[in-house]
């Protein structure tokens, strides 16, 4: 098990990853534009494509829906990539962080690469190749935030899991206001003073969240709907969208890996001088 003073270089460099989100980029600026500004200028079936995005975001809260992963599979080949002795997503919590870290960059470039020719491939057609993206994303996004929870050494079928999930999404695409609020809800799992009804309690106006969320990722698909230029756009954005997800996952859950590791560190710390 890693020291304790490793363990705080580990989340130091996680603090100063959350310091520089703070700052916004020009296309992240120029997706807070007014929704009403974009309904005006968003074709009628795109925005019923991100109204069912935001619908299968609330299906996949309740029950997973169609996005849960296949777990034995994953355990298995983080298995094969570490040698190390695993037999349950347990065994995974108690990996060293430097495994976790690899594997997280590792997954998070296969992940862009996919996204990458995805938003390729469904931006030649522009306009009528758009419908398939939007849902297609979404399930790329979900799918690598529960392959970085197993990375964490926690399951992504449990309902707190997916509530932690659906929070680095959110917090991904959301403004520095939205991202204090999220850092400071996440908080409050990493000081062990939340439990899994009062995560779910936080998300009770999640439409509302979704809409903040469908108004960033709308603005997006309408440079995607350009024949041709809509495969240089889809590419640029979709790997964006992805890489900015998964880095949110993986130091968010790295995070609160890192808590439970030091609380592990005390817990044995206490006993020695009981």
């Amino acid at each position: 098990m890693e020291s304790k003073e490793q363990l705080m270089n580990y989340l130091q460099e996680i603090e100063k990853w959350e310091e520089d989100q703070k700052g916004l980029f020009f296309w992240e600026k120029l997706g807070r534009l007014p929704f009403k500004l974009l309904d005006k200028i968003t074709p009628k079936f795109i925005q019923e494509k991100l109204g069912i995005l935001v619908s299968e975001l609330g299906n996949y809260i309740q029950t997973g829906g169609k996005y849960l992963i296949n777990k034995k599979s994953m355990i298995k080949k983080i298995q094969e990539s570490t040698l190390y002795p695993i037999e349950s997503i347990e065994d995974i919590g108690s990996m060293p962080l430097e495994n976790m870290i690899s594997l997280g960059e590792r997954l998070q470039n296969e992940r862009m690469k996919l996204a990458t020719v995805q938003g390729a491939s469904t931006g030649i057609g522009g306009i009528f190749t758009l419908v398939v993206d939007i849902p297609v994303i979404l399930g790329i996004a979900l799918k690598t935030l529960q392959e970085i929870a197993i990375i964490h050494g926690y399951d992504p079928n449990e309902k707190q899991e997916r509530v932690f999930i659906v929070k680095c999404l959110q917090f991904a695409s959301a403004d520095i206001v939205g991202k204090e609020a999220i850092l400071k809800e996440l908080s409050q799992i990493n000081e062990k003073r939340d439990s899994s009804e009062s995560m779910i309690s936080q998300l009770k106006g999640w439409q509302e969240v979704f809409f903040t969320y469908r108004d960033q990722f709308g603005w997006k698909k309408l440079f995607q709907m350009v024949p041709i230029a809509g495969m240089i756009f889809g590419a640029f954005s979709n790997k964006a969208m992805i890489e900015d997800v998964s880095q949110a996952g993986i130091m968010l859950y790295r995070k609160r890996r890192i808590y439970e590791k030091l609380q592990s560190l005390e817990e044995q710390e206490n006993s020695i001088f009981e």
